[in-house]
């Protein structure tokens, strides 16, 4: 990288995270007149958005990897991850190239693509934070990687993408495996509200009632878990996106007993969660592929009690 000229960003990846984060990263570029962030996605149209921010799309990895000082990557599993390092790797020289990697994946599929950027002469970052909190700019960065290059993608994760960052030290690996830990905590939070719903519902207390304790005792970040139960976002309008899908959900869920099991422990309640979250998909199948979020649990615990998976407001909403 030439020192002396202003760093060009690229993106590559957008799916309900990636295209978030590079929104607001281009937002960012525009109104510090910096040079506009290239990107690229398995389908091109889905940057519309960014474009119309003053983004520039380009065809190719190899286009933005060549084009760019620091490229950030946002994709959806270990598989496509490395699929798209080997076509980093297959590019042009990447030598003094910074690789940022956004995507939830096994801290040993981090580990090793880590040292084959840093074998190729690159410096290699891992970056997480809750998908949810993308598009809002309010995620807490989780990064691990080369004191150097941690400090060059700072100015970009700070109050532009994110409202804070925890330096987990230079090994990257360990970036992804505080991820795999939330994905535990809010798998777990996701599987107790579904049951205190329900039970709230067969008792007859009500989830309005059950929701006004929650506020008063537990605050925010349970509380947007409990709307989306509440108000049928589990189980979104056919046709529409979910907020965080189900299938990434069983993704990430199933890495961190993963990671447990290799440090010889359990996540019980993660293995719960899990087999919810499979039913769920299973119901999903069974009504045509229907999208249903990380959240979508709640449904299977609903037909466990004897209740539909769809909730009234859901089933009015639907019909």
């Amino acid at each position: 990288m030439d020192a002396s000229a202003p760093l060009k960003l690229g993106w590559i990846g957008l799916g309900s995270m990636g295209l978030g984060m590079a929104k607001n990263l281009q937002q960012y570029l525009k109104s510090s007149n910096a040079p506009a962030l290239s990107f690229t996605n398995r389908t091109l149209s889905r940057g519309v958005a960014v474009e119309e921010l003053g983004g520039v799309p380009l065809p190719r990895v190899a286009a933005v990897v060549e084009t760019s000082d620091i490229i950030f990557i946002s994709l959806s599993d270990d598989s496509a991850l490395k699929s798209i390092v080997n076509e980093i790797l297959a590019s042009k020289n990447i030598a003094g190239k910074i690789i940022v990697d956004t995507t939830t994946v096994l801290p040993e599929t981090t580990k090793a693509i880590s040292s084959s950027i840093t074998n190729a002469g690159a410096l290699f970052v891992a970056v997480s934070g809750a998908s949810h909190k993308a598009e809002s700019g309010q995620l807490l960065f989780l990064v691990a990687g080369p004191k150097k290059a941690t400090e060059a993608i700072v100015p970009y994760l700070k109050g532009v993408m994110g409202r804070g960052v925890l330096d987990l030290g230079e090994e990257a690996e360990k970036a992804s495996l505080m991820k795999t830990s939330g994905n535990f905590v809010t798998a777990a939070m996701m599987e107790l509200l579904s049951e205190a719903h329900v039970f709230a519902e067969k008792s007859g207390l009500g989830s309005e009632n059950l929701e006004k304790m929650l506020e008063e005792d537990y605050g925010a970040p349970v509380m947007a878990i409990s709307k989306r139960l509440a108000t049928g976002a589990y189980c979104p309008p056919k046709g529409e996106r979910p907020r965080s899908d189900l299938k990434l959900a069983i993704k990430d869920v199933g890495h961190g007993i993963t990671c447990a099991e290799n440090v010889g422990t359990r996540l019980k309640i993660a293995e719960v969660a899990l087999a919810h979250l499979k039913e769920a998909k299973s119901y999903a199948d069974d009504n045509g592929g229907r999208a249903l979020d990380s959240t979508s649990m709640y449904g299977t615990i609903r037909r466990e009690a004897g209740l539909d998976f769809r909730s009234d407001l859901v089933k009015g909403r639907d019909a």
